[in-house]
Parts: C-alpha cells; structure tokens; sequence
C-alpha cells in the first residue's frame, strides 16, 4: 500500500462527495474552494498534484473528475473515517459533534489496512 498525502487524501475525498451528487461526477474549482474552506489558487495548485499522480482527470480552467484509483482512493479514505466514527460512537460512546469529525479526519490518514479490517469485524459484531 503506498502512502498517499493527507492532503490529496481529504483533497480527493472532497472530490468524491461533491461528485456524487453531479452528472457524470465532474466538479469545479470553486466547489472545491467552498466545501473545503480554501482558497481557489489553492484548490488549482492541488489540481496540477492530483493530476500529475494520475488521481483526477483535468485541463487547467475546467471541470474535473476521479480517475478509477483517485476514486478508490477517495471511497478508501471515506471508509476509515466512517469506521473510525462507527467506533467512537457504538463501542466507545463518544457523542457524535463536529469535534469527533475533525479526530476522524485527522486520524483516517494513519489508518493501515490491519487496523481497517479490525475496525470493519468489530463494528460488524455489535
């Protein structure tokens, strides 16, 4: 498995989501400047990363959309953070709040596939 920055990582999970609910799962700069709170001159520069890791399908001043592994990247990464909140709610009991989404999202990055499985199992029993 080969580690990926946080930054794509939440970058292409951003992507992800908004895709979903588009045809054909193309997104705008600016989409991706107001769901993550940043400035679009950052979004592009993140744009030409993505691109040149082969994770986004793109021409500079257009639309975008996942390439097949920024997708699966994306549902990984969407994965982790929603086990991680499935734990902290049902075995730890921890109230669900915007403080819980941000631990999530800061610890889905250093999740390894082992933890995953485990995370998977354990919420499956209960």
């Amino acid at each position: 498995m080969v580690k990926i920055q946080e930054s794509y990582e939440n970058y292409l999970k951003a992507i992800y989501l908004i895709s979903k609910k588009k045809k054909g799962g193309w997104v705008s700069n600016s989409e991706i400047s107001n769901f993550l709170g940043v400035k679009p001159s950052s979004v592009t520069n993140m744009l030409y990363n993505l691109k040149e890791h082969k994770f986004i399908d793109w021409n500079p001043r257009k639309s975008f959309r996942l390439t097949p592994e920024g997708k699966s990247t994306a549902i990984l990464t969407l994965d982790k953070y929603n086990q991680l909140k499935r734990f902290f709610i049902r075995i730890l009991k921890i109230k669900n709040n915007s403080k819980l989404d941000e631990i999530c999202c800061k610890i889905e990055h250093h999740i390894t596939p082992e933890v995953l499985n485990a995370l998977h199992d354990l919420t499956i029993e209960i």
